[in-house]
């Protein structure tokens, strides 16, 4: 099965004998709050103007627990997510669609959570809602509540140790900005710098100029110039289970099955035992 449906593929679901449920996952890492301004507002953004029947889904309130030792994204609590998927209308066998501003982070986060979970069948909207050609709605729906229950261990789900050792027995990717990588600079994490044998690998360069992702040739290739073969065992982390989503999703794209460290340098980062490399070198 896809991870994605393109827009045009979605306009044709939607018309179909088994339309898909859509979820609105808008969200944005804000390090605006720093400088005074107001962090994003997704539900306000969803209520501006959503997919024709989408329902809005919190990131940090559904699809994450409260921060803490665990990172900043640590895994929902499993009633919370699946009283949030079935309010949304999510039941086993119906598909889902799930679409954020275009970035495609939070989108992939709620992929990545539903497939954990055990869903089997969703996608995420290539591009996001700027890819969406069609009409847009402001009213909030209500759909029949759906029969979704979270059954986790689906997909690969990493600890800090089992990254560490991935880090060393196959290839472990820092999704992650190249600078924070290196250590030049940390905006919101308390230590500087990765986990030592990762490899850089910005999820920001699996997507063209306009949000979607590159070719599965394309992707293939660079992973395989980042040390990922047939035989590997992949591994991705990012600061805090956001952006890594979305590289675990080109991997998926490409057809390379990976595993999610959730906690990522968020929660590896807050133990001062847990030893830190930095440079652009992976030791």
């Amino acid at each position: 099965m896809n991870a994605i449906i393109s827009a045009s593929g979605l306009a044709s679901a939607l018309t179909g004998v088994n339309p898909p449920v859509l979820l609105d996952v808008r969200w944005q890492l804000t390090a605006a709050k720093a400088a005074g301004e107001p962090p994003f507002d997704g539900r306000a953004a969803y209520e501006e103007g959503h997919l024709p029947g989408a329902v809005f889904v919190d990131l940090d309130r559904e699809l994450a627990s409260a921060p803490g030792g665990a990172g900043r994204h640590p895994l929902p609590d499993l009633a919370v997510f699946g009283a949030a998927m079935r309010r949304a209308g999510v039941s086993s066998g119906t598909p889902v669609v799930v679409y954020d501003g275009g970035q495609g982070w939070a989108a992939a986060r709620a992929w990545w959570l539903l497939r954990w979970a055990g869903h089997p069948d969703v996608r995420v909207l290539d591009g996001g809602l700027p890819a969406w050609e069609g009409p847009l709605e402001k009213s909030v729906p209500t759909p029949a509540e759906g029969d979704f229950v979270p059954e986790p261990g689906a997909a690969g789900l990493l600890d800090a140790d089992a990254a560490a050792d991935l880090a060393r027995s196959g290839v472990l990717l820092d999704a992650r900005a190249g600078e924070r990588y290196r250590g030049e600079v940390e905006p919101i994490d308390p230590v500087a710098g990765h986990i030592p044998g990762a490899v850089s690998a910005p999820t920001t360069q699996n997507v063209g100029p306009d949000g979607c992702f590159l070719p599965a040739e394309e992707l293939r290739a660079r992973f395989k110039e980042l040390g990922v073969t047939a035989d590997a065992r992949v591994g991705v982390y990012c600061g805090s289970g956001v952006s890594a989503a979305h590289e675990v999703l080109a991997l998926a794209v490409a057809g390379i099955p990976a595993e999610l460290y959730v906690g990522s340098w968020s929660e590896w980062s807050s133990d001062p035992d847990r030893p830190v490399a930095v440079g652009p070198d992976p030791e």
